[in-house]
Parts: structure tokens; sequence; C-alpha cells
């Protein structure tokens, strides 16, 4: 995470938003102390996984237990 001052963003900003890569942050402070974040689109922190829900996404075309001879061997 890079951090620049307030005015160094004021400053710089296209700069600073066209260098952000998927993911990266940039934490704009006021002295010492932390005002804002300069979060990419692409980095979602506000995302929650949820449970089921791929469910129907997948599709299987053929039935195939073929390929699960080879662990015989270790399946009791």
């Amino acid at each position: 995470m890079m951090r620049v001052s307030l005015n160094e963003a004021q400053a710089r900003l296209p700069e600073l938003v066209k260098g952000l890569a998927s993911g990266d942050e940039v934490l704009i402070t006021d002295g010492d102390e932390p005002v804002a974040r300069l979060v990419s689109q692409g980095c979602r922190t506000d995302r929650t996984r949820q449970p089921g829900s791929a469910k129907g996404k997948l599709r299987i075309l053929v039935d195939d237990d073929a390929h699960l001879d080879d662990f015989r061997d270790y399946v009791p």
C-alpha cells in the first residue's frame, strides 16, 4: 500500500488513478492521520461469499467414473 499526503494526492490524482492495478491501494494522509483510501475498482473489499451462489452454473455433460479406477487402491 502506497502512502501519499493530501497535498501530493491533490497534485497527482490523475497519475495515481491511472497507476492503480487491480487490488492496489493508496492511503491518503493529512499529517500522520489517514483520511482516505484510493482503491482500484477491481478490488472489492465489501464483497462477501454467499454459499450456493454458483448453483446451476455448472453442467456435467457426461458422467464418467473411469478416471476413478486409478484411485481404487486408495479408497477403502
